[in-house]
């Protein structure tokens, strides 16, 4: 070869490969998440399957206010507010040019209509109590709305960054459950049901926008399967994974990164307290000192979790640590059943939905309980299952659920709640908490709640649930914390 027949073959080469460059090594642009559990529907303000925000939560649906992936309050559909002097007004101005996926423009009157729709008889939303100090909301403007209270309550910025409270159009509303039209970054592409849901972003998108084209949530129930799937680069992220005994594998893996952050869901052993024999609280206590927590801990989420003595997450500053208030103890277990009319036990049922916590939690619970005399029939429910007998029905002695709503403690000052828990004391501590604003009054507050639900066993406290999970090495911008149960996909990027 001479050289200038050389040199232009290198030159060649050399063209070819700058042509291939900009393909062949772009940053993809979509992403498959894994998700155990398949929401029942699209519709964060009508349900309480927490499923639902996980894929919905600011990639589909907004609220004046949003949960930062830190958990705080941050500016969403809302630009900004003001708080009367009294607490009791809420004067918002809304972000200029926020459309719906369908093309109509989100306004003050969009914002007026979701608010009375939550609050609304018949109101299927789960989280309506959160809501109920909203005395009116009127439109000042098109871009302005003000909310006023009955009373003060200094949590509605927070209430109001839940799903729960995501604005939506009058126009849209009633089919959000099947066809999702929000104001997020992504909107809805399509539902194979059993399978994926499928988000495209959304080209006039008021913020920043998305850096992904395409989000798939792909739906794998059984851990050995999600295994399989994460291994083989079908799911690009998932989390929280299901079978955390095989996080050591997949964190030794250069391919991937393991997660091991928090999250708001208190996992507690639910009992139906206007259910015989646990409207006795001495039947309740006794159950509680028959739970071995680190047993639980470390057999069924191979020691991801900390312990809890009460429905309050460890890592807000004003936890209180009253686990050793109902530590292990089957002998004393024993002693208080026997005080209480059981020397011999009793049987109950233990309603368990999908989750692995549950599932495999539920069996080494079984076993403590039948150590002390306590007999439990199993059910393994699917989760609309659940949803129906347990949640909705109240038909159950026993089941296990991690709560993964942001500083819940508030739902047991519901006496028609799923655990039926009726206590005046109780109600007014948190009436007190909803009227303050001063930040170590509230914070006195939450203790007294904390002590109070741990003194009458309302339930078996377990763990907080660790937001483990496995995402693909080069994708940046998952949440590691779970603030609120959410898949927040609007700032998720590939790595070059």
């Amino acid at each position: 070869m001479t050289p200038f027949i050389k040199a232009l073959a290198i030159a060649g080469v050399l063209a070819a490969t700058t042509a291939l460059t900009p393909a062949a090594f772009a940053a993809k642009t979509d992403i498959t998440v894994g998700a155990q559990l398949e929401p029942p529907n699209l519709d964060p303000t009508s349900g309480a399957a927490g499923a639902i925000d996980q894929v919905t939560y600011s990639n589909i649906f907004e609220g004046l206010t949003r949960f930062g992936s830190d958990g705080s309050i941050n500016p969403g559909l809302a630009e900004s507010w003001t708080i009367s002097d009294d607490g009791k007004v809420y004067t918002f101005k809304l972000r200029e040019g926020v459309m719906f996926h369908d093309g109509t423009a989100m306004d003050a009157d969009d914002v007026k209509f979701s608010l009375e729709r939550t609050t609304a008889e018949g109101s299927t939303n789960a989280q309506k109590a959160l809501f109920a100090d909203i005395a009116s909301v009127d439109v000042v403007d098109p871009q302005t709305v003000k909310i006023t209270l009955s009373k003060p309550n200094g949590n509605m910025l927070f209430n109001l960054a839940w799903g729960d409270a995501v604005i939506v159009a009058p126009e849209s509303a009633a089919n959000n459950a099947t066809n999702p039209i929000g104001t997020g970054a992504f909107m809805f592409k399509d539902w194979v049901q059993g399978d994926r849901v499928e988000l495209e972003k959304y080209a006039e998108y008021w913020g920043e926008p998305a850096k992904l084209d395409k989000v798939t949530f792909k739906f794998i129930s059984d851990p050995n399967a999600a295994f399989a799937a994460v291994m083989a680069g079908d799911v690009d992220t998932f989390m929280p994974f299901p079978a955390p005994e095989n996080l050591p594998q997949f964190d030794a893996d250069p391919r991937f990164r393991v997660i091991a952050g928090s999250t708001e869901g208190e996992t507690i052993l639910s009992t139906n307290n206007k259910m015989a024999p646990f409207d006795n609280p001495k039947v309740r206590q006794a159950m509680a000192h028959a739970i071995d927590r680190q047993a639980i801990i470390d057999g069924a989420m191979f020691g991801y979790g900390t312990p809890i003595g009460t429905h309050f997450a460890p890592h807000h500053p004003a936890y209180v640590d009253l686990t050793g208030q109902s530590n292990y103890d089957p002998e004393k277990a024993k002693a208080m059943l026997a005080e209480a009319g059981f020397p011999d036990g009793f049987t109950t049922t233990l309603k368990l939905p999908p989750p692995s916590y549950a599932r495999r939690g539920g069996e080494i619970i079984a076993s403590q309980l039948r150590d002390v005399g306590i007999q439990t029939e199993i059910s393994n429910l699917e989760w609309a299952q659940w949803l129906e007998q347990v949640f909705k029905g109240k038909d159950y002695g026993l089941t296990i659920v991690s709560h993964t709503e942001p500083l819940d403690i508030g739902i047991y000052a519901r006496p028609d709640y799923y655990f039926q828990y009726d206590d005046a004391d109780f109600q007014k501590i948190m009436a007190d908490l909803n009227n303050a604003t001063d930040p170590a009054e509230r914070d006195k507050l939450l203790k007294a709640a904390q002590q109070k639900i741990a003194d009458d066993y309302v339930n078996g406290y377990l763990f907080q649930l660790a937001n483990t999970g496995v995402v693909n090495a080069k994708l940046r911008g998952i949440w590691e914390n779970a603030p609120t149960q959410a898949a927040d996909m609007t700032a998720v990027y590939w790595e070059d």
